[in-house]
């Protein structure tokens, strides 16, 4: 509105300025409700394992020198869990517990957490030698460190077969020795890569190794031992595992056909020892009543 203040008019004034308010509460309304809109159950899974990913590549980047096995994210309606799995907890925490505050907060400046809603905790890996990403991280480090790769890998094999595993398999590729790039095969033990069994008991991970030559791929797979309760490996039992009962204790024939006539002789005599049907039975007399007392 442009002019000298004597040629405002004030209906007019007041009548845009409320337009206007109309306008940006209907704007920030429109605005809150794009944001607060629930999520598509596709939508919401593909968002779930894009922030899985990214967490998980963020924590192996970060704690691979700390032995970093894994991260499990809880949801709850107040808050999120993010629980991380390491060998060397201690490490993880830090001085104080600052490593895992400073991871905290990039966790949640990088998704944008409210305060508060978001709490990382760090969980020790109760047999590493039973786990596969561990174990990779292990080898990762003894060839960047140097060693010889039949002997790191067999060394890897052994550690985990003396942990009570099935069976082990570590698969390395690229440029080993020389030029020529191949594929070198290390494996103990029983293992599953097929079917449900292969999804339940057998845990994989793959590392890559910056060498100076070229790029070195390590794959180690373990195949877990079956526990009932649940922590050293699978509750499920495997398919093809046949569990034979003891039997039964055997009744001798004769004994149980010689049991069966007393019970129908104790039957009969019984029988015999009743009274008839309809046949009232005698009433017992007092003897001081019958005489006269």
């Amino acid at each position: 509105i442009i002019g000298p203040p004597s040629s405002i008019d004030c209906s007019r004034c007041s009548s845009l300025l409320l337009l206007a308010l109309l306008h940006l509460n209907s704007f920030y309304l429109s605005t809150f409700k794009m944001a607060t809109r629930r999520l598509s159950t596709k939508k919401k899974f593909v968002a779930d394992g894009v922030f899985y990913a990214e967490l998980n590549e963020l924590l192996t980047r970060e704690l691979a020198e700390d032995g970093y096995a894994g991260v499990e994210v809880r949801t709850t309606p107040h808050r999120t869990e993010i629980i991380i799995r390491a060998t060397r907890t201690q490490n993880v925490l830090g001085e104080n517990g600052r490593r895992i505050r400073e991871l905290t907060s990039v966790v949640q400046k990088r998704f944008a957490f409210a305060d508060g809603a978001v709490e990382l905790y760090a969980e020790r890996v109760q047999n590493r030698g039973l786990c596969a990403q561990a174990q990779a991280e292990s080898l990762k480090f003894k060839l960047l460190g140097g060693l010889a790769v039949r002997r790191a890998c067999y060394g890897v094999v052994r550690f985990v077969m003396e942990a009570s595993a099935k069976g082990c398999e570590v698969i390395v590729t690229g440029k080993l020795r020389g030029q020529r790039a191949k594929a070198m095969k290390f494996g103990d033990g029983y293992m599953i890569k097929t079917g449900h069994a292969g999804q339940v008991y057998t845990d994989t991970a793959v590392r890559h190794v910056l060498m100076r030559q070229g790029v070195i791929g390590i794959k180690v797979s373990i195949f877990l031992p079956h526990d009932p309760k649940g922590q050293m490996g699978p509750k499920i039992p495997l398919d093809d595992v046949v569990t034979i009962m003891e039997p039964k204790e055997e009744v001798d024939p004769a004994a149980l056909l010689a049991a069966q006539q007393a019970a129908a002789a104790q039957q009969a005599a019984m029988a015999a020892a009743a009274p008839p049907m309809g046949v009232p039975e005698p009433v017992a007399v007092d003897p001081n009543m019958a005489a006269g007392f």
